[in-house]
């Protein structure tokens, strides 16, 4: 099968950095909408408890909807495609981002908003050096999350014809070819791989940056 896979980047490393470029743009336009939506309504939810049980109840009801029938359900509406893919990955990322943005806002300490307000902040200040750097280590959190569902959950984009990495992985199981197969699954586990470790990192710089800056 190695051989399979070396020849297939031989004579096909343009169609695969094609998917590629698919797969990445799917997954960015995703995460980018899904983040002006939610974290907003995150932060707003961690002000008023009314909002943050409804972003909750909201959260819950997305994530016991599958992937592959979201995508179908939003067939006879708007057809197939880039945009019907996009909507589906815009729900499935919301949950983790709204609930890790009421969660980070809601574990700042009132403690250190005391403190900045004894300081002569107002509450502009309070929100953008104190309440948003604090939060910041949840927020990040939340979009790994969300970013590792959108890039594993794009491979179904496939099916209603938004492209992508999922085109190798059904190419391959449509021609019982399982060189397809594993070079479309490897390609996403390796990208959500880097994901996970990229945000991991950016995750613990962050708190030790908190750490040694808002110890009191």
């Amino acid at each position: 099968m190695l051989a399979q896979i070396i020849q297939y980047f031989q004579l096909n490393s343009g169609q695969y950095w094609h998917y590629v470029g698919q797969h990445l743009g799917l997954t960015i336009a995703a995460l980018a909408i899904s983040m002006v939506i939610a974290l907003p309504l995150g932060y707003l939810g961690s002000q008023i408890k009314f909002v943050a049980s409804f972003c909750v109840a909201f959260a819950q009801v997305l994530r016991i909807i599958p992937s592959l029938a979201l995508l179908f359900l939003l067939i006879p509406f708007i057809g197939t495609g880039f945009v019907p893919a996009l909507i589906a990955l815009v729900v499935l990322a919301l949950p983790p981002l709204l609930i890790n943005t009421i969660l980070g806002f809601n574990e700042v300490s009132p403690l250190y908003q005391e403190v900045g307000t004894a300081l002569g902040m107002d509450q502009q200040q309070l929100r953008r050096q104190i309440e948003i750097p604090l939060a910041l280590p949840y927020i990040l959190n939340g979009i790994k999350l969300a970013l590792v569902e959108i890039i594993a959950s794009a491979t179904l984009a496939t099916y209603i014809g938004a492209g992508g990495l999922g085109t190798l992985i059904f190419t391959g199981l449509g021609l019982y070819d399982m060189t397809y197969v594993v070079i479309g699954a490897l390609s996403v586990a390796f990208l959500s791989l880097l994901a996970m470790l990229g945000f991991d990192f950016l995750i613990r710089k962050v708190r030790t940056y908190d750490r040694s800056n808002y110890s009191i």
